[in-house]
């Protein structure tokens, strides 16, 4: 049998980089206004801000990084619902961006296939 890979386009990738804690909260937005799913994952960073530690001695603070891919149709929608569950207008909290894929393949159901094509 014939495998054969179908591409996604007019896809984004959103990706936010909030503290330690916030990733439930900001996935839970993005999910409620139609998001599939989400990557998780944690990092350290620094920042300006982090030098201001006892002795002026940076200071690593834990970070959660969330990945999730969207159509376009949902982008605008699901990031603004992100940026504002993650409070990403106080400093200090974040940061987020949003970027055109050139394509992406995954798994589609065939009923899912059928509808696409009409």
């Amino acid at each position: 049998m014939a495998r054969e890979i179908t591409y996604l386009s007019d896809v984004y990738l959103i990706t936010c980089v909030v503290e330690s804690g916030l990733a439930d909260k900001i996935v839970d937005a993005a999910t409620n206004v139609g998001a599939q799913g989400a990557t998780i994952n944690y990092a350290r960073g620094t920042g300006i801000r982090d030098r201001m530690g006892l002795l002026g001695v940076t200071i690593d603070e834990q970070k959660e990084i969330i990945r999730i891919i969207v159509s376009k149709e949902q982008s605008n929608r699901i990031f603004e619902a992100m940026y504002l569950a993650g409070n990403l207008d106080t400093p200090g909290k974040g940061i987020m961006w949003m970027v055109k894929l050139d394509r992406v393949a995954t798994h589609i159901p065939k009923d899912v296939m059928k509808r696409a094509k009409g």
